[in-house]
């Protein structure tokens, strides 16, 4: 089973979240790319964006398929990933850095606390 960085958090729905002050940096994670395959497009809201946990907020397009993005905290999308319009791979070759998608200034930062850790999402993971 793939390694899952503990320094993040996860949700069912393959988003993680990584708590930087009052700010949560969302991506998907390497077991939702594996699913997806070759990433072809990512579409992402503006900055601005008012977003609640546990609802869409753009989607991702690979080659087998196309999948909604849940927001796994509430709060104001700060800043998207330019880089993804033209290079939409890199949540291929580096999900976990270079692939994030949306930073959101988190409106209650307690909702972090409600994700999964690493080892739970491994365990999530074996029961999927």
């Amino acid at each position: 089973m793939a390694h899952y960085p503990s320094d993040l958090r996860y949700t069912k729905d393959h988003e993680w979240a990584r708590l930087e002050g009052d700010i949560v940096v969302v991506g998907v994670t390497a077991f939702a790319v594996s699913e997806l395959g070759d990433i072809a497009h990512v579409e992402l809201p503006e900055p601005g964006t008012e977003v609640d946990a546990e609802t869409a907020f753009g989607d991702i397009e690979s080659v087998k398929t196309a999948s909604e993005l849940f927001a796994p905290v509430s709060g104001e999308i700060t800043e998207i990933n330019e880089d993804l319009a033209d290079q939409p791979e890199l949540v291929n070759d580096s999900p976990y850095g270079e692939g994030w998608l949306v930073k959101i200034k988190v409106s209650d930062s307690s909702e972090v606390d409600k994700l999964m850790d690493a080892g739970a999402y491994e365990g999530f993971l074996g029961n999927v």
